[in-house]
């Protein structure tokens, strides 16, 4: 099932190596990123798995609206707050060790292609139970699928226990949301949270 809501716009996608090894301490980086840098709804910001010769682990990658967001701005800020030894990438621009910056430069080629979105349009709005019309008329999520069952159509009225952790993924330029069925009749997304919401002052 598809929405017409879509990711519209221009934006600049920033990559960043900090370190991190688990999707977990990717989720509290990019918390901690755009709460600090006050950043708008319109941001993407999503985790990508690596393993290179050099490194392995969780990148991340900032794609900000260019229309809304001043990346000249940001990109200082973002060296201020990071921890030494972080790869950036933003289009030729670049600030690090080699190797951090190479994976840093993976993570901001990688969406919309692929990439594990933790910030997204409306993310906010999924909390508790919501309708399936409501994930997609007020979230950036353009795609939702059901393990087991990709062609399955779900009426709008479907409901989706979101456990306050929503992760879709780029797929081919369409960020899609995996469910499994649930108890009670209700639908709930592949990922749970490991073991409990991951930063839920955030939401």
């Amino acid at each position: 099932m598809t929405s017409p809501h879509h990711a519209s716009g221009v934006h600049s996608v920033i990559g960043v190596d900090a370190g991190t090894a688990t999707l977990r301490e990717a989720d509290h980086l990019i918390h901690r990123v755009l709460g600090q840098l006050a950043l708008t709804e319109g941001v993407f910001a999503c985790t990508h798995l690596y393993r290179t010769g050099e490194r392995r682990g969780t990148a991340v990658s900032l794609a900000v609206p260019e229309a809304d967001v001043d990346v000249d701005a940001v990109w200082p800020e973002l060296l201020g707050m990071l921890p030494e030894g972080t790869g950036l990438a933003l289009a030729g621009r670049t600030h690090g060790p080699d190797d951090a910056v190479g994976t840093a430069r993976l993570a901001a080629a990688a969406p919309p292609a692929s990439g594990r979105a933790v910030a997204y349009p409306g993310v906010a709005h999924l909390t508790g139970t919501v309708t399936v019309a409501d994930l997609l008329d007020r979230t950036a999520i353009e795609q939702l699928v059901v393990l087991g069952a990709p062609a399955a159509e779900l009426p709008p009225t479907a409901r989706v226990l979101t456990q306050d952790h929503v992760r879709p993924e780029w797929r081919d330029g369409v960020l899609t949301l995996t469910l499994v069925p649930a108890a009670g009749g209700l639908l709930a997304p592949f990922e749970v949270p490991n073991p409990t919401p991951c930063c839920a002052d955030h939401i």
